[in-house]
């Protein structure tokens, strides 16, 4: 029999999808797998119900022209410059293969989201890590000096995520034009993947777009934004006179993104900024950070509260994220699922509160059980 070539091994069943998985298998509350448990907002639907069957044909691959056009218009580029694209996760395949090939390094950090390697080598590059820094009490931190140190001559792109999942990050604007600098420094494309950029919790996260704006492709996601994971409408915005270029390279996979939700997304973009949507977003997702949160820590557990995204990272070294599967009936996601080249923290897990507060609290009362607690190894005094 004819065997499989070598690159179908790179994309096995990801840690998410298995958690999620056994997170059904076990009847788990599951705070691994990031997708929200509100339903999108009504404004959304009812433009998709208005959409299906007047929108229902192919668009172009770079997607139909209100989106693209909704889409500059909320992030302050030319429309033109936009391609649509199915969800933020073939975004960031389309610059991989756009961006990179054999014989090119691709500078990413790590904690590091599962696709951005295996992308990486489908494209025939190798993807190059460069580890944040964990201290107990300050938390994350990026470390500009292994970022620089790591640059080769072989070097052709850097792919950023703030806010960064899975550590919750927001890079400073310090920090961002330091990135700026070593990029046109040694002439670097850089992919900033801001699909949670409508998540964050303080000041509003800096795009490097705005830094660099003739090397910069900001990967973006209605589904993040608009709780619609499902729905697979994501977006690039491209540096001036590339869309093309990019739009071709993407017309050979899905070709375009499902017409009528291009046409729901395009109509509830400018809803969403105008009526507050997002804010309110915010607010009852920090509400969900601080019940998680200070019940984690009621636990035993070291949290770093994150300032995006909407998951948190938790130490505790006498949990693991399959015996709290199997055992305690909560899913979560371990962190060495983030490493590839260097090891993670031990007992580091991320957690998700995109759930509904109900999910959490009932999470937490399962953590709490004593029961349950000696089951998975955890030798903590209860109140």
């Amino acid at each position: 029999m004819p065997q499989l070539l070598p690159r179908a091994l790179v994309s096995q069943e990801s840690v998410f999808a298995r958690m999620s998985r056994l997170s059904a298998q076990h009847g788990a509350v599951n705070l691994g797998q990031g997708f929200p448990a509100d339903a999108p907002p009504a404004f959304l639907v009812d433009a998709a119900r208005r959409a299906v069957g007047t929108v229902d044909q192919y668009s172009a691959p770079a997607g139909l022209p209100i989106l693209r056009d909704a889409v500059g218009a909320d992030l302050g580029v030319d429309g033109a410059d936009v391609v649509i694209t199915c969800g933020a996760t073939e975004a960031l395949n389309v610059l991989a293969l756009s961006l990179y090939g054999p014989g090119d390094e691709v500078l990413m950090l790590e904690p590091v989201f599962d696709v951005y390697l295996p992308q990486a080598r489908l494209a025939g590059a190798q993807g190059v890590t460069v580890p944040m820094t964990l201290d107990p009490v300050t938390g994350w931190a990026l470390d500009l000096n292994a970022l620089r140190a790591a640059v080769t001559p072989r070097t052709r792109a850097l792919l950023l995520n703030s806010p960064y999942n899975p550590t919750g990050t927001v890079f400073s604007l310090e920090e961002l034009a330091q990135i700026v600098a070593l990029a046109r420094e040694h002439d670097l494309w850089i992919i900033s993947d801001e699909v949670y950029d409508e998540l964050y919790f303080g000041e509003a996260p800096t795009s490097l777009r705005t830094l660099a704006p003739e090397r910069t492709f900001t990967v973006g996601s209605a589904g993040k934004r608009l709780e619609a994971t499902g729905w697979r409408i994501g977006w690039i915005a491209c540096p001036p006179g590339l869309s093309g270029m990019v739009a071709g390279i993407r017309q050979q996979g899905s070709f375009c993104s499902p017409a009528p939700l291009q046409a729901a997304v395009a109509a509830a973009l400018p809803v969403a900024r105008e009526n507050g949507f997002y804010a309110a977003l915010r607010a009852e997702y920090a509400a969900r950070m601080e019940l998680l949160a200070g019940g984690l820590r009621d636990l035993g557990a070291t949290v770093f509260t994150p300032r995006g995204t909407y998951f948190l990272t938790a130490l505790h070294p006498q949990w693991s994220a399959e015996s709290l599967v199997e055992h305690a009936g909560v899913a979560v996601i371990p962190g060495e699922a983030f490493y590839a080249q260097h090891a993670a923290p031990p007992g580091l897990l991320r957690v998700a509160f995109c759930k509904s507060r109900d999910d959490i609290a009932r999470a937490l009362e399962r953590l709490a059980s004593s029961a349950v607690l000696e089951e998975v190894g955890v030798d903590v005094q209860l109140n």
